[in-house]
C-alpha cells in the first residue's frame, strides 16, 4: 500500500523525543508504531488497547467539562468494555 497521506499531531517536545528514543530502541520509528497503531485501530474497531492513567490525573481539552459526580459511577467503565469486548471473541 502505497503511503500518500499525512496526519500531524501536535505534542509537547519532550513526549515526542522520549517517544522517538523509545521506538529506535526497539528497532522501528513512531511514525511506524503510528501506522501499526491506525492498522491495528481498524482490526479492533477501536482502541487496540486498554488506555491507563496516573490517579488524579484527567486527559483532554474537554476534562475541564466533566462532571466530578459521575467519575465514581463511571470509574472503569471503559476498562469494562474493553475486556467484555475481547472475552467476546
Amino acid at each position: 500500500m502505497a503511503k500518500q497521506a499525512v496526519y500531524q499531531v501536535r505534542m509537547d517536545e519532550d513526549i515526542k523525543n522520549e517517544v522517538e528514543l523509545l521506538y529506535k530502541n526497539m528497532g522501528t520509528s513512531f511514525a511506524e508504531a503510528v501506522r501499526i497503531f491506525a492498522v491495528q485501530s481498524i482490526r479492533e474497531h477501536g482502541m487496540p488497547f486498554i488506555p491507563t492513567e496516573k490517579r488524579g490525573q484527567s486527559f483532554g481539552t474537554l476534562s475541564r467539562f466533566s462532571n466530578p459526580s459521575l467519575i465514581v459511577e463511571e470509574s472503569g467503565a471503559f476498562e469494562k468494555a474493553m475486556v467484555d469486548k475481547h472475552a467476546a471473541r
